[in-house]
């Protein structure tokens, strides 16, 4: 831990951080959450004089979100024919292209801010937006509010754990549990959510 915190103020740390956040929304799989905590707890472990770092790891984390999320969103709106039959294929992605376009037809997109804490949820709902071509003006204010969300509360998760715990592996491993269990209770709160059905 020691190792990475003097590097926190690198900037390749940022640019990894960025690329990891960037890229899972198509390979759910890569732990930038992970990543994004462990840059908080070491950068924690400094003075007052880094907390502009944990800022910065902020916004790192909350660009390369919402530009992960427009990338796969354009893809989607691009993917033509052969998408829509992927997505027919699935019903969790039918469902979730379903609950979303409900949710911005009334305006609102708490199922975008919701689904970026949940697994894979960022990617459901960000490919059933443009697979739906739905506007961008409906949905990316929705994404910057989601990656903001997620990218506080992990790096203030990985900062205050430091704050508690001390910078140790330890302290990395609980907010990374809690991490995790706010996904969990995204994830269920996303599977109660009723899909609509239309009026014939």
């Amino acid at each position: 831990m020691e190792s990475f915190g003097s590097l926190i103020g690198s900037p390749w740390v940022y640019a990894v951080v960025a690329l990891s956040v960037l890229l899972d929304v198509f390979l759910p799989m890569l732990p930038s959450g992970v990543l994004v905590i462990a840059a908080a707890t070491a950068a924690a472990a400094g003075t007052a004089t880094d907390v502009p770092g944990i800022l910065g790891l902020t916004l790192c984390a909350a660009t390369a979100s919402v530009l992960g999320d427009l990338v796969a969103y354009r893809l989607a709106w691009r993917g033509g024919d052969r998408l829509d039959r992927a997505i027919a294929r699935s019903r969790r992605l039918t469902g979730a292209q379903e609950r979303l376009g409900a949710a911005l037809a009334r305006g609102g997109g708490g199922l975008v801010v919701l689904a970026r804490f949940a697994p894979a949820g960022r990617s459901l709902v960000s490919l059933g937006a443009g697979a739906a071509r739905r506007r961008a003006r409906d949905f990316l204010p929705w994404s910057a509010l989601a990656g903001l969300s997620w990218a506080a509360y992990s790096v203030a998760l990985g900062y205050l754990g430091a704050q508690w715990l001390g910078a140790t592996w330890i302290a990395t491993a609980v907010s990374v549990g809690a991490l995790f269990g706010a996904g969990s209770a995204a994830a269920y709160l996303m599977r109660r959510r009723p899909v609509p059905v239309e009026a014939s």
